[in-house]
C-alpha cells in the first residue's frame, strides 16, 4: 500500500511539472502574446504545436535510453548509439538535396523513417551470429560500426550539397521543433504512445533483461525474442522522433540516468517516470533556445549536446552505475 502511495505521488509531481513546463513554453516567446488574446492566437497555437512535439520527442528518446540500457547493459548507451540517427539523418539529407520533397510533405519524414528502419534491419543482421543469437555486445559493436559509416556519408552527402540545400541539412542535422505538418505530428505521437505503453507493459521483462542473459534465461524469459522486440520498440520510436524534428541527442542519456538516481532501477516505474521526465526536460530546453537570444533560436540540438557532453564526462568518471532491480 505504501509502494502505491509513493508511486501514486511521484506521478502526481511528473504530471504536475509537464503541466508547469508547458505551460510556461506556451507563454514564452519572442513575441509576447496577452493573456486574454491566448485562446484566439495564431502565435499560441504555433507554441502548443511546438510543445507537444518538444514532449513527444522527449518522452520518446528517454524511454529509448531506458531501453537500451537495460538491453545492452551498458550505462552509456542511448538511443543514436546504434546507428539509427545516422540511418535517419541520411534517408532524409538525401531526400532533401535530391528534390523528392516536390513530390510530396511525406517524402522527406518519409525517407528518415526509412533510413532509421533500414539501419536498424541491418545492425541486427551484422550483430546476429551463425547460432541465431544476437550478444548484446556484438549488437552495439556493429551500431557503432553503421553509425561511424553512414555519418560518414551524411557528411559527404553535405559537402557536396547545392547551398540552397545545405542550410536545410545542416538546420534539421542540429534539431528543429517547429511544426510544419499537423497530420506528421499526429502520427509521430500515435507511434510513441503505442511504443511507451508496450515499454510499460513490458517493463518486467526490461528488470530481467539487465541482469543478464543468463539469469534472465534460467527465470524463464525467451532472451532473443524479448531482444527483438525490444530493439525494434525503441528504434522505431526513435526513428518516428528523427523523422519529425532531427537529430537531437543526448536526452536518452540525460534523464535516465537522472531519473535512476532518483527513484531506483525498477523499470516498472523507471519507464513512466523517464517519459514524464524527459518531456518535460525537452520542452524547458526548447523554451530557452527559442527565447535566450530572441529574436534569434538556437537549435535544440546545440542545447542538449551542451547539457549532455559535460554530463557523459561525470558519467563516465563516476563509473558508478546501478541497472538491477
Amino acid at each position: 500500500m505504501m509502494t502505491a502511495r509513493k508511486n501514486l505521488l511521484l506521478f502526481a509531481v511528473l504530471l504536475a511539472a509537464l503541466a508547469a513546463a508547458c505551460t510556461l513554453a506556451v507563454l514564452c516567446g519572442a513575441v509576447r502574446v496577452p493573456l486574454r488574446e491566448m485562446a484566439d492566437s495564431s502565435i499560441a497555437r504555433l507554441r502548443a504545436a511546438r510543445v507537444l512535439l518538444a514532449a513527444v520527442t522527449g518522452a520518446a528518446l528517454s524511454t529509448s535510453g531506458v531501453i537500451f540500457q537495460a538491453i545492452l547493459r551498458n550505462p552509456l548507451a542511448e538511443p543514436y548509439v546504434l546507428g539509427i540517427s545516422s540511418g535517419a539523418g541520411l534517408g532524409e539529407a538525401c531526400a532533401i538535396v535530391f528534390g523528392l520533397h516536390a513530390v510530396g510533405a511525406w517524402t522527406v519524414p518519409g525517407m528518415a523513417f526509412a533510413g532509421a528502419l533500414g539501419t536498424i534491419l541491418v545492425v541486427y543482421a551484422l550483430a546476429r551470429t551463425a547460432a541465431g543469437g544476437v550478444p548484446a555486445q556484438t549488437l552495439l559493436l556493429s551500431g557503432a560500426i553503421v553509425h561511424a559509416v553512414l555519418g560518414s556519408l551524411l557528411m559527404f552527402l553535405v559537402s557536396v550539397a547545392p547551398s540552397e540545400d545545405l542550410h536545410n541539412v545542416v538546420w534539421w542535422l542540429l534539431g528543429n521543433l517547429q511544426v510544419l505538418d499537423w497530420q506528421l505530428l499526429r502520427v509521430v505521437a500515435l507511434v510513441v504512445v503505442v511504443g511507451l505503453a508496450m515499454a510499460f507493459l513490458l517493463a518486467r521483462d526490461l528488470n530481467l533483461l539487465a541482469l543478464g542473459e543468463e539469469p534472465a534465461a534460467h527465470l524463464g524469459l525467451h532472451v532473443e525474442r524479448t531482444m527483438q522486440v525490444f530493439f525494434l520498440l525503441a528504434s522505431l520510436v526513435t526513428g518516428a522522433t528523427v523523422a519529425a524534428c532531427g537529430l537531437i541527442g543526448f536526452v536518452g542519456l540525460i534523464v535516465p540516468h537522472t531519473v535512476r538516481l532518483m527513484i531506483g532501477p525498477d523499470h516498472r516505474r523507471l519507464v513512466p517516470a523517464a517519459a514524464l521526465s524527459g518531456a518535460a526536460f525537452l520542452v524547458l530546453a526548447d523554451t530557452f533556445a527559442r527565447t535566450v537570444m530572441a529574436p534569434l533560436e538556437i537549435p535544440i540540438g546545440v542545447i542538449t549536446a551542451m547539457l549532455g557532453g559535460p554530463f557523459f564526462l561525470f558519467l563516465l568518471k563516476r563509473r558508478t552505475f546501478a541497472f538491477r532491480s
